[in-house]
């Protein structure tokens, strides 16, 4: 098996700009107009007249749910603050020599050194209440966005925040990863798994000097969007582009667009 390219700078503009293409599309959905809030960089892609959040995925395969460097651990005190996660995850990254020249001479004495953070990350996320608040932050910015907003052929699916993180933590399984082929190691990513089905991982890019010593984490859009309907039977529709899932409905029940009168079981 051929190993996967990383995306390119051209592909990642694409990707960018596709997602505020879909931001910009889901608020006219919601009748707010192309002249709505947002707050990127706090995973808030669209905020609604009633001061309501959402981040709105789309993408066919993947979403990437963050790119951090070391920065971000030692200053972002939620990480901070999960029973020693941040620590985990800034050993993760000094696995690897600051220097990637030094990095691409050695890689098999660096590859090792992060199996040893990596078994340690997978136990600590085996830990249900720190793998709910290590989602909660990831895709939510731990409470500060509302909902999550898939975007699905030309429909927007809408989920309340809260109840994204108790399903997924409550069906997820955490393990490492093994190796596949001569010359790899085990323990290289955190996978997360749903019947036996990857749908996220954790994993280190050092793939070129401008993503080197970088944590990734993303998830699988088929999978993850599954598991929410399976799990979330009752919807509604807002409109003829909004549906909406569980407590979604009764948090937007006081929106201007009017419900119509079609009930999903």
């Amino acid at each position: 098996m051929a190993k996967k390219k990383a995306m390119s700078s051209e592909k990642a503009s694409y990707v960018k700009r596709k997602g505020h293409e879909d931001a910009r599309e889901f608020a006219e959905a919601l009748g707010i107009g192309k002249e709505f809030r947002s707050d990127p960089k706090a995973k808030k892609d669209v905020i609604d007249l009633q001061g309501y959040s959402y981040s709105v995925k789309s993408g066919e395969k993947k979403w990437q749910m963050f790119l951090y460097g070391e920065s971000r651990f030692k200053e972002d005190f939620t990480f901070q603050a999960m029973d020693g996660l941040g620590e985990i995850f800034l050993g993760c990254i000094n696995s690897f020599p600051e220097d990637r020249d030094e990095y691409l001479k050695n890689k098999m004495i660096y590859k090792q050194e992060l199996q040893k953070w990596m078994r340690k990350l997978c136990e600590k996320l085996k830990d249900k209440k720190i793998l709910r608040a290590f989602l909660d932050k990831a895709i939510f910015n731990s409470g500060e966005v509302d909902f999550l907003v898939i975007k699905d052929e030309d429909l927007f699916h809408v989920f309340w925040g809260k109840d994204v993180v108790k399903i997924l933590s409550d069906n997820i399984q955490v393990e490492n990863s093994k190796a596949r082929r001569k010359g790899e190691f085990d323990a290289q990513k955190v996978v997360f798994k749903y019947k036996e089905k990857t749908i996220g991982e954790i994993e280190m890019r050092n793939d070129s000097d401008i993503h080197y010593r970088e944590v990734k984490f993303w998830m699988a859009k088929r999978l993850t969007f599954s598991l929410l309907k399976e799990k979330i039977k009752l919807n509604r529709d807002l409109n003829d582009r909004v549906i909406l899932y569980g407590s979604a409905i009764k948090k937007l029940k006081n929106f201007k667009t009017k419900f119509k009168r079609t009930w999903r079981e």
